[in-house]
Parts: C-alpha cells; sequence; structure tokens
C-alpha cells in the first residue's frame, strides 16, 4: 500500500492548530488534507475561526463544517497552513502553481506563523525548476509580460480551456521559466519595480516551518532560523 505523503505532512501540520486558534486555510493539493483534517478535529470539538486564500478552498471548508468569518471581523491570524511548489533550505519558497498566490500571500503575511506543508519532491537545493507565477493586471498584459522577459525569463500566460486562465482576482498568470534562481530575494525586488505585477509566487522570509512527507513513511521538519 502506498504512502500519500501529502496527506502525512499536512496531517501532521494540523496537530499544531490548538482550541481557539484562528486559522488560515491555504489552497492546493495539500493544503486539501489539511483542511480535511481541520474538518474532522471540528467534529470532534476543536474550536476554531477560519478564513480561506480561495474559492474552493473555502467552499471545502464550509462542507466540513469549519467555522469562517469575514476578513474585517478578524484582525490577524495565529497560523496559516499552506501547500508550496518548491521550497530551499532557508524556507523559501515558490507558489501559485494553483493560480491563488496573492490570496496566500496576504493570508500568509497576517499570520503569526506560517506553516508550509509538502512532499519530498518539492524540497530543491535551488529555487527555479519550478515556473514561478506571477499575477499580472489584463491591462497592457503584453507590455508587462514583455518587461518580465527582460528579466531573464521565458514567461507564459497560463490557459484554462480555449482562453487565458483568471485569478478569483480577476487577473492573469505568467508563468516566467527562469531556470535556476541564484537570488530570490533579487529576483523579487526586480518583479516589485514592473508596474503591472499585481505579485509574485516568491514567499521570502514568511514560512516558519516546513513539513515534508517523505515516501518510506518519514517527515522531516525545517525550522525557519529567526522565524515566527
Amino acid at each position: 500500500m502506498s504512502i500519500n505523503v501529502k496527506r502525512l505532512a499536512a496531517e501532521k501540520a494540523v496537530e499544531y492548530v490548538m482550541d481557539g486558534m484562528k486559522v488560515g486555510l491555504g489552497t492546493g493539493s495539500t493544503a486539501y488534507w489539511a483542511i480535511r483534517k481541520l474538518g474532522e478535529r471540528v467534529k470532534e470539538g476543536l474550536k476554531i475561526t477560519a478564513v480561506a486564500t480561495s474559492v474552493a478552498s473555502e467552499e471545502q471548508a464550509r462542507e466540513l463544517g469549519i467555522p469562517l468569518v469575514g476578513f474585517g471581523d478578524i484582525g490577524g491570524l495565529d497560523l496559516t497552513i499552506d501547500g508550496a511548489d518548491e521550497l530551499n533550505q532557508e524556507l523559501e519558497l515558490i507558489k501559485g502553481g494553483g493560480g491563488a498566490l496573492l490570496r496566500e500571500k496576504i493570508v500568509a503575511r497576517g499570520s503569526t506563523r506560517m506553516i508550509v506543508v509538502a512532499d519530498e519532491s518539492k524540497a530543491v537545493g535551488t529555487l527555479g525548476k519550478f515556473p514561478l507565477p506571477v499575477e499580472i493586471v489584463p491591462f497592457a498584459w503584453e507590455w508587462t509580460v514583455a518587461e518580465l522577459a527582460k528579466l531573464g525569463c521565458t514567461p507564459e500566460l497560463r490557459r484554462s480551456g480555449d482562453g487565458l486562465y483568471k485569478t478569483d482576482n480577476g487577473n492573469y498568470i505568467a508563468d516566467c521559466r527562469f531556470g535556476a534562481i541564484p537570488s530570490a530575494p533579487k529576483l523579487a525586488e526586480s518583479l516589485q519595480n514592473i508596474t503591472g505585477v499585481v505579485e509574485h509566487g516568491l514567499f521570502i522570509g514568511i514560512a516558519a516551518v516546513a513539513i515534508i512527507g517523505k515516501k518510506d513513511g518519514s517527515i522531516e521538519v525545517i525550522e525557519r532560523k529567526n522565524g515566527k
């Protein structure tokens, strides 16, 4: 019987959730298992309130009976559990494969701690094998994509069916193939300086803990130095 390593990591992360916490719910295939486990714990009596980073995660949480609140009714979060498309030993991340990177970053930055859950294939020595998602406004997107290309990447607008993919915020995603990214902070600064870029998928200095599930059934826990 094969081990579901994503589920293994996600359920370990849920052990960090305590009674009375305000929790951010991530998006994606690994976060799915964390939300599912939280739903089980809520049915067992765990008392939490939560916000979601996507429409899909919100719908899943509602179906499981997890109490959701509006962002205007909550001042901040104790903990967010979310996945990553890539992570290194410094807990620098690439996120956005599921298209929710802007909402995920808002929620993660509004949390005292962010816990990343992933399977071992997502742990890398150097970021960049996974194309970096960059959320851009639809207006004059051709110009924004041209500016992204000047940074040394090959950008490609994400598609959905016969049309362009749109985020829950109504924006486009440019998946940018940089290859190896030697300095995520420098690249992040360059991306932030491009008008038309709403947000990028580099999460730097945000994640405090990574929980990585492995095929042999073990779990590796990485804590960022000076992490929250």
